[in-house]
């Protein structure tokens, strides 16, 4: 199980972040969430995801605005599952805890603990953010386009520019390394999550 608990940067002098951050994480969650997304403090949120690929999303998503520091804690968690994020428990939990005091600390806003090959993922998920966090507003303003499902001759289209400046703009973001390196980071996760399932409660941690 994937567990992320998120805490706002800066809250005591930024606006309350945390309603919209809930609503994205219902959106790129949708019905792969294994508990719904919850305010767990004044400026936190947390959220149990059953799915690889929902939750990289999620951590692309939180991470892109940077407001919000994101632990990502992979383990077992304790079944059957309450009805409330809060009631929860489990190793996932723990390790999510550990995750975000840790991702507060580093410039690209991520960790990622697990019992086995947490550091893997990490580095990957952190390399990720970082090419993000490097994208211009033009870049993002093309991937946007793009993400909307718009053609690159779309996407000139509606911002009035020629196809080969919309390239450009793609090259220059590096819309296509990351193409390929979401779903190899999503293996990644998915592979950290079974590995964590293989091993008895008692030895995680």
């Amino acid at each position: 199980m994937y567990v992320l608990t998120a805490d706002q940067r800066a809250s005591r002098v930024n606006a309350d972040a945390v309603p919209s951050a809930l609503a994205v994480v219902a959106r790129h969650g949708n019905d792969r969430l294994a508990l719904p997304p919850e305010r767990t403090a004044g400026d936190e949120l947390q959220v149990a995801v059953a799915d690889a690929s929902a939750v990289l999303s999620i951590v692309l998503e939180l991470t892109r605005s940077g407001e919000w520091s994101v632990g990502l804690g992979v383990g077992d968690v304790e079944s059957p599952l309450p009805q409330s994020v809060r009631a929860a428990r489990g190793e996932a939990f723990i390790n999510a805890r550990d995750a975000v005091d840790r991702a507060k600390k580093t410039p690209t806003r991520i960790a990622v603990t697990a019992p086995a090959g947490g550091e893997d993922a990490e580095a990957l998920v952190r390399l990720l953010v970082e090419l993000r966090d490097r994208r211009t507003p033009e870049g993002w303003e093309v991937y946007d386009l793009l993400a909307d499902g718009l053609t690159q001759r779309d996407a000139a289209a509606r911002l009035g520019v020629s196809e080969g400046a919309i390239s450009l703009r793609a090259k220059a973001a590096a819309l296509r390394v990351e193409e390929s390196a979401v779903p190899a980071l999503e293996r990644v996760l998915a592979r950290l999550d079974d590995a964590t399932a293989a091993i008895p409660p008692h030895e995680q941690g």
